[in-house]
């Protein structure tokens, strides 16, 4: 068995309404410093050792994320 990683993230270009309400909170909460905050999703997967990167790829495309407004990374962990 193999762990993987997929991580989903927001277009540069797309606004992320989530992630600017964390960001417009913290200092109300008295942390500083921070500018800017992007909201996304992980995810793990168990797969079994002979699923290729290319099937995981098909995954995170079509299942995981949106591709029209999201990317994504798909990594191998050690376990």
């Amino acid at each position: 068995m193999a762990r993987v990683v997929v991580d989903v993230m927001p277009k540069p270009e797309i606004l992320d309404p989530q992630g600017q309400a964390v960001a417009n909170a913290l200092p109300r909460l008295g942390f500083e410093g921070i500018t800017a905050v992007r909201q996304g999703k992980h995810f793990e997967l168990e797969v079994a050792d002979d699923v290729d990167d290319a099937t995981l790829a098909k995954i995170a495309e079509t299942f995981l994320a949106n591709p029209v407004i999201e990317d994504w990374t798909v990594r191998r962990v050690e376990a």
